[in-house]
């Protein structure tokens, strides 16, 4: 009887916490990157995320899953601020097209703040593999 109500419970607090599941995608990184809106997707901060760490999941994210070429621009839609798709975290905002009246002069930044900051896809993507801890895979 315990079992059966153990089993449950287990079963219960699974189906609970799927939603919280359902749609994400991970980098390699694990930050998540979920969909906001046509286009725009976003990727959720984890503790101790940088720059390179978004940069990583969108590259990945838009290679990977989208199959752009590695030429293609990546434009910070949105920079470091609250996510849409998980409260209480910070997300970055990214898409194959710069967002209206964001500054598009091309600099030599890392930079996640900014709308209209971008990389093309190859490089966003190379961030996901220039860490001082390649052996350790995050979890």
């Amino acid at each position: 009887m315990v079992m059966k109500q153990l089993s449950t419970l287990t079963l219960a607090a699974a189906l609970a916490l799927a939603p919280a599941w359902a749609g994400a995608w991970r980098a390699t990184n694990w930050h998540e990157v979920l969909p906001v809106s046509n286009g725009v997707y976003e990727v959720v901060a984890r503790v101790g995320s940088g720059p390179a760490d978004y940069w990583c999941g969108a590259g990945e994210y838009f290679s990977s899953q989208l199959g752009v070429p590695a030429t293609q621009r990546i434009y910070v839609w949105r920079g470091i601020g609250p996510s849409v798709n998980r409260p209480g975290r910070k997300a970055v905002q990214f898409s194959l097209t710069p967002p209206p009246g964001a500054d598009l002069r091309q600099r030599l930044t890392l930079d996640v703040k900014e709308p209209g900051d971008s990389i093309n896809a190859a490089m966003a993507k190379q961030y996901c593999y220039n860490r001082d801890n390649d052996f350790f895979i995050w979890p």
